[in-house]
């Protein structure tokens, strides 16, 4: 096969001809390399986001082994990484032999806001004569060679592309993924920027990282000591791989609620609702409270080129049941919040930042919605299929409040995921966001209960979630399982898509569905010693155990190209046994009379520790596979506590 040497000829005669910022031309010979990866069946394209018009107009265009590549409308000093990423591409597909007389095949990229009027979209179209990319924009730009990389990928070593021309741009300005590096995971950078390399290709364009406690503040070592948190050097690399990528890396620091891991501490344990425990909030009538979100945001905010916040202020429930009682009395439960989450606006503001706040408490309060402070953004969040996203959306757009809707993985809480679950929420968030103007679109990862879910489980999620927040109509009925093969898995076996969406799926087999959980998280950690639900049966856990084991016999076939593709096999084989292990325990509980796990026969009992005592170290070598060490010790610390109670 023939490969391309590029050579780059600066053509600066041509910047004044063409009235554009820059137009530089490059044309050569030379080598290219092709990873071996999943491919389409003959004369299929998988894409993902799929673009709102797409018309694959049948025959291939060979690629000779001269081009000749024409960018316009760029930055002069970013020509050269275009041009790089053109390369990239186009050298995995290779060129066809003999072809190498005539003209160079033209390779033309251009930003023009009067072809493509789209705000972030873009057209591109390959035909014989040469590839033609139009962005509306940079972003535009960026995402037509995301569509093309996806393309060339499944052309990879045939010296060829097909003809086709796309006209795309997204139903949401915004859209984005939130990881929870709070409850327990921080991941490692290598980790991190892998995940972002992903995003990229999906199209998403913001990034949150979820914080409690695990950014290194410089005067408040005690919080993060033991927890691995992101440093300000950390923050600022990430910062600057996102952006170069077209992804904003958003601040995300819980400021209300979820403020356990400070108060747990002596030196901030005065600050909350509660000061003798039973409550994770900041005491909102407490000067304080203010003065402590106000030394954080100073030091925290610099490191981020983003002019956006995430405040949090979800879930006070503690709220007027304790320092504030008095307060809430006298001007309301609602009004206190709302001034609570004024004075943090006033505090992002005067860093000239735009204030996000989850949306969930002033939405029990809809009288005060039109109080908000203007600018701020509300957050939408949901995680059940059918949860409110048209009524809630419809409240906040009426009182001229911005929002995002907020939709999840469905991972957590869960092992494996809640598959069905997630599609329909995903799908609802982003049908109902746009139907309310809904600025914007953020997928949710959440960590609680010890974050025992492994990242591949959430791999369905974040790529539906792209494809609904792209275009939600082109995308609704794709098949998910068969874009995962082909775009994340890289499986040429076709296993993986399909093992992960069904395995996902689990949840449902035993006929019992808690809201927002998984029979799997009662049995292993929110109902040890509690009794189980009524309706669950052994009959119901022994046929979950079979589900699971015919899902799981096609693992072995898988055959997979993504670099850590041996860890991703391991982490779903660690994942189902767990699963199995926690309907085993909860068929003994039964058989006994639905007793406490403590009460359990003891020779049961002892035969479930000896199946788990060599787990809890498996999942410790997992974890520290992607991620850093802190929050390690709470995670498995929930296992031990089990094992301790079998092993008794």
């Amino acid at each position: 096969m023939k490969k391309y040497a590029w050579t780059l000829a600066v053509v600066l005669g041509l910047i004044a001809v063409c009235g554009c910022a820059a137009h530089k031309e490059c044309c050569g010979t030379g080598p290219a390399t092709a990873a071996p990866a999943a491919k389409a069946a003959p004369g299929e394209l998988v894409l993902l986001p799929v673009p709102r018009s797409l018309n694959v107009k049948g025959g291939r265009a060979a690629l000779w082994n001269r081009q000749r590549v024409s960018i316009t409308g760029v930055s002069e000093a970013s020509v050269g990484s275009w041009t790089d990423h053109l390369r990239g591409i186009l050298d995995q597909v290779g060129c066809t032999p003999g072809a190498d007389a005539g003209t160079p095949y033209a390779v033309e990229l251009k930003r023009d806001a009067q072809a493509m009027p789209h705000p972030q979209g873009y057209l591109l179209s390959i035909s014989k004569d040469g590839i033609d990319v139009v962005g509306a924009d940079e972003p535009g730009l960026f995402y037509a060679m995301a569509t093309l990389t996806q393309i060339a990928r499944q052309s990879a070593g045939t010296g060829s592309l097909p003809c086709l021309h796309i006209e795309d741009w997204p139903d949401f300005p915004n859209r984005g993924i939130m990881l929870d590096v709070a409850r327990d995971k921080v991941p490692e950078m290598a980790s991190l920027y892998a995940l972002v390399n992903q995003m990229a290709e999906w199209k998403f364009n913001q990034l949150q990282l979820y914080t409690e406690h695990t950014f290194a503040y410089r005067n408040h070592h005690t919080v993060w000591d033991d927890a691995s948190p992101m440093t300000a050097t950390q923050i600022r690399a990430l910062d600057a791989y996102c952006k170069e990528r077209h992804i904003e890396l958003v601040p995300n620091q819980n400021s209300f609620g979820h403020m356990g891991r400070w108060l747990q501490h002596p030196e901030y344990k005065h600050l909350g609702e509660m000061p003798d425990g039973g409550s994770e909030d900041l005491c909102p009538v407490d000067p304080g409270s203010i003065a402590l979100l106000e030394d954080m945001y100073t030091d925290m905010l610099p490191n981020f080129s983003s002019k956006q916040v995430n405040v949090g202020c979800d879930e006070t429930w503690s709220l007027g049941k304790g320092r504030s009682k008095e307060a809430c009395e006298k001007e309301g439960v609602g009004r206190v919040y709302l001034g609570f989450i004024t004075k943090i606006h006033d505090l992002v503001a005067a860093q000239g930042r735009t204030m996000q706040f989850w949306g969930d408490i002033i939405m029990q309060h809809p009288e005060l919605i039109p109080q908000v402070p203007k600018g701020v953004i509300a957050m939408e969040w949901g995680y059940e299929a059918k949860h409110p996203f048209l009524q809630h959306g419809k409240k906040f757009a009426e009182s001229g409040i911005p929002f995002y809707v907020v939709p999840g993985t469905s991972t957590w809480n869960s092992l494996a995921g809640r598959t069905d679950n997630a599609v329909a929420n995903l799908r609802n968030a982003a049908e109902n966001g746009a139907a309310n103007g809904a600025i914007g679109y953020l997928v949710t990862d959440w960590g609680d209960g010890g974050h025992w879910q492994f990242l591949p489980a959430s791999y369905l999620g974040f790529a539906y979630g792209a494809a609904m927040s792209w275009a939600s109509a082109s995308n609704k009925d794709i098949s998910i399982t068969h874009a995962l093969d082909v775009l994340v898995f890289q499986d040429a076996a076709g296993v993986m898509g399909k093992l992960a969406f069904d395995l996902g799926n689990a949840y449902q087999k035993c006929g019992v569905m808690p809201g927002n959980n998984s029979i799997f998280y009662l049995l292993l950690s929110h109902s040890i010693e509690n009794k189980l639900p009524g309706e669950l049966t052994p009959k119901g856990l022994q046929d979950t155990i079979a589900y699971i084991d015919n899902v799981m016999a096609s693992l072995p076939n898988a055959k997979m190209a993504v670099p850590d593709a041996e860890l991703i096999r391991h982490e779903f084989d660690f994942t189902a046994r767990l699963m199995r292990f926690a309907c085993k325990l909860g068929t003994a509980r039964l058989e006994a009379g639905n007793v406490p796990t403590s009460q359990a026969p003891a020779d049961k009992r002892h035969a479930l520790a000896a199946e788990f005592a060599p787990m809890i170290p498996e999942f410790r070598q997992l974890w520290l596979a992607r991620n850093r060490s802190g929050g390690l010790k709470d995670s498995a610390g929930r296992f031990e506590a089990l094992l301790a109670i079998l092993a008794k």
